[in-house]
């Protein structure tokens, strides 16, 4: 029997000078991008931060969306329906280079290679969406057209694969959207207050 499972991927923009410094060259105000593998963002990787303090010490990352550094972050938050084997090569895939962490490291190079459309490949180097992106490549899936050394966070947003859920703080989604009890999701508009973002809520129809 086929079945599907969701992948989500989590826009966010930290308002860091690092991240200020990105949107000079990219226009986007969200400039860094994570994969999950559950609505509630428990499970949520990239390349990023090993230290919230220390922006020159970056690699592959577990990131906690409920700590200071990120909680107070504007973000998007995106869906794609893949099938439960395709989700099972995702996780496994991620989970086997968690199990190597300290091998990877942050592509920075990679970043400026973006501008002049250019790869500069590095072993086990990624930067966010360039790990992003080949998540979803080793799958088979190319929810951007594009080689995924050359994927910037802003290109997802513009992908008929995904869908948008949500848009807004990221603290008003975890603390007001998610129902992990849940595991098969619908989603319905919520009304809430234009400063709260755009929520859609988890719950069963009818």
């Amino acid at each position: 029997m086929y079945t599907e499972q969701n992948i989500w991927i989590v826009l966010t923009g930290t308002g860091t000078w690092f991240s200020r410094m990105i949107q000079c060259f990219t226009n986007a105000p969200l400039n860094h991008a994570s994969i999950a593998f559950d609505s509630d963002l428990h499970e949520v990787y990239s390349f990023g931060r090993k230290q919230a303090n220390n922006p020159f010490n970056g690699g592959l990352v577990r990131e906690n969306l409920r700590a200071p550094f990120f909680y107070t972050s504007d973000c998007a938050i995106y869906r794609c329906t893949v099938s439960a084997d395709d989700y099972q090569r995702m996780y496994n895939l991620v989970k086997e280079m968690m199990c190597n962490q300290d091998r990877y490291k942050y592509n920075l190079l990679g970043l400026l290679g973006i501008l002049f459309r250019l790869h500069i490949d590095r072993a086990d180097a990624y930067f966010c969406s360039h790990f992003v992106a080949t998540v979803f490549e080793r799958a088979g899936l190319h929810p951007v057209n594009k080689p995924p050394h050359l994927v910037t966070p802003e290109d997802f947003t513009n992908s008929t694969q995904l869908n948008e859920v949500y848009r807004g703080p990221l603290h008003h989604y975890l603390s007001d959207m998610v129902n992990p009890s849940l595991c098969s999701p619908t989603f319905h508009p919520v009304t809430v207050p234009k400063e709260r973002g755009k929520i859609f809520r988890f719950g069963k129809t009818g």
